[in-house]
């Protein structure tokens, strides 16, 4: 149930104009997203609409899928924070008491991601084919009496090959709405929208096939491993999706802090250039007589990563790397240039905290061994109470450096309160965690009239690729993003 670790407050729910807005278009719309960056407040409105839709008697019971952290503590802190929801019950379906949750007379159900198979009653198969089929217990679900679906951070679900969109896919029926929250809807280009409507409303907007879709509107690349989009396509794309979201940007409609980049660059010692060079004439080589798969490629890149940020692992199999526990996962210290670098920065800064982005955990190991074991971090293996600890600590001014993977601090975590610094020792292909670890500093609320974002940069390597790579992909969620926003004028 609502955890005990908020108190109910005593504070009116005082809703901006854009917000009731977007409270509006969910009660209008039964298949609807909202694109809205951080900070606007898409908890409290969705909030706002089930409150409505529950005194109105149109509304029952809600699952809500939303990550681990966001489970546990954004939806019952956002609860308690309002008188306004005060009346609402949540019940987060995870743990050793997730039976009980269930079974409890709540409003709405948080799961996350992970625990999909569980609540469905999932079983994998394989067809005859090869391909991996999902079964659920439809009618144990329909039992259960949810009629609204809500899934936060929507683009967790972006990918139509996995086992969490096919179970889904297959109780989507039982809801009488369903309801999107991101801010990062096409971060790795516009086929991510097929998964996303598709929860939303099977197939009416972008067709039921992801395959139609790919054929439709795209083109296979030179290299046989991606799609571009067809000269054209973005407009029809546009104008399809524009009737079901509703995009908000924090710019528009809040006082946000100006974005500064500040690119460090170093340079790698003779030796361990020498190293990545051949790496990457390897890699390179592999291409050009292309007998190279995408799992290959990846693996190289994150070879090259690693030496450019200072370490590697010895087991050259990365699957076999993965599965391994942390403890017997060997590695060898290659340089410390971005160490060092990072240590100048945080000299250079004079106390003003700086949160640190990690992607290895021998780049965690590194950092800590430089800066000290004590410095705090939000990564593998920490829980969502030490994370909350953590939060308070920084957002009191406590915390000089806080270290962070961008997997665990996607979501969740306001650090506004304090602090206008983030440094990337290591830097992340993927755009959507890219943006949402800057955006736990670049927020509503943050006092500083400028939030920094510092890039440790090894010269002449991947570090630079990768940086590239995460701005176009900005540019082109951006041309999403300003496309809808001209529609609904």
């Amino acid at each position: 149930m609502q955890s005990e670790l908020f108190p109910q407050s005593s504070k009116p729910w005082q809703p901006h104009a854009y917000q009731k807005k977007a409270v509006k278009f969910l009660l209008e719309h039964a298949a609807s997203a909202l694109f809205l960056d951080p900070g606007l407040g898409k908890t409290s409105i969705t909030l706002a609409a089930i409150k409505l839709l529950k005194q109105k008697k149109l509304l029952d019971k809600v699952l809500l899928i939303a990550p681990l952290r966001v489970c546990y503590s954004v939806w019952p802190k956002e609860v308690s924070k309002w008188t306004d929801f005060g009346g609402l019950k949540v019940a987060v379906l995870h743990g050793p008491r997730k039976e009980e949750a269930l079974k409890s007379d709540a409003d709405v159900y948080v799961i996350n991601p992970e625990g999909l198979d569980w609540l469905l009653q999932a079983k994998k198969t394989k067809t005859a084919q090869g391909k991996t089929k999902v079964e659920v217990d439809l009618r144990r679900f329909k039992n259960l009496g949810f009629d609204t679906l809500v899934v936060d951070e929507l683009s967790k679900f972006k990918h139509t090959n996995t086992n969490r969109f096919k179970g889904l896919k297959l109780v989507l029926n039982t809801f009488r709405r369903r309801w999107g929250l991101t801010g990062s809807p096409a971060s790795n280009g516009l086929l991510d929208l097929f998964g996303q409507c598709y929860i939303l409303d099977q197939g009416r907007t972008l067709g039921p096939y992801i395959s139609h879709y790919r054929m439709k509107y795209f083109v296979p690349s030179h290299d046989g491993f991606s799609w571009n989009i067809r000269e054209g396509a973005e407009g029809e794309i546009y104008e399809r999706i524009s009737p079901l979201a509703l995009r908000m940007a924090a710019d528009d409609y809040l006082d946000m802090p100006a974005l500064i980049e500040n690119n460090i660059r170093i340079d790698l010692p003779a030796d361990v250039m020498t190293m990545y060079n051949q790496l990457e004439e390897d890699l390179i080589a592999k291409l050009d007589a292309k007998i190279i798969v995408a799992s290959t490629a990846a693996a190289a890149s994150m070879k090259c990563r690693q030496v450019a940020n200072g370490g590697i692992y010895l087991d050259p199999d990365v699957q076999a790397l993965i599965k391994l526990p942390k403890s017997k996962r060997e590695w060898v210290n290659l340089h410390t240039e971005k160490v060092d670098a990072l240590a100048d920065l945080i000299d250079e800064l004079q106390g003003s905290p700086l949160l640190v982005a990690y992607d290895f955990e021998h780049d965690l190991d590194r950092l800590r061994e430089k800066l000290g074991q004590d410095v705090p971090y939000i990564g593998g293996g920490v829980s969502a109470k030490r994370s909350s600890e953590l939060e308070q600590l920084w957002n009191a001014g406590k915390l000089p450096v806080l270290l962070g993977h961008p997997q665990a601090m996607a979501h969740g975590l306001n650090l506004q309160e304090m602090g206008n610094h983030v440094c990337w020792h290591s830097l992340t292909w993927d755009y959507e965690l890219y943006d949402q670890f800057i955006r736990r500093v670049l927020r509503q609320g943050n006092k500083s009239k400028k939030v920094f974002v510092h890039h440790i940069m090894a010269r002449g390597t991947v570090d630079e690729v990768v940086l590239a790579a995460v701005k176009s992909k900005r540019r082109g969620q951006n041309a999403l993003f300003d496309a809808l926003k001209k529609l609904r004028k």
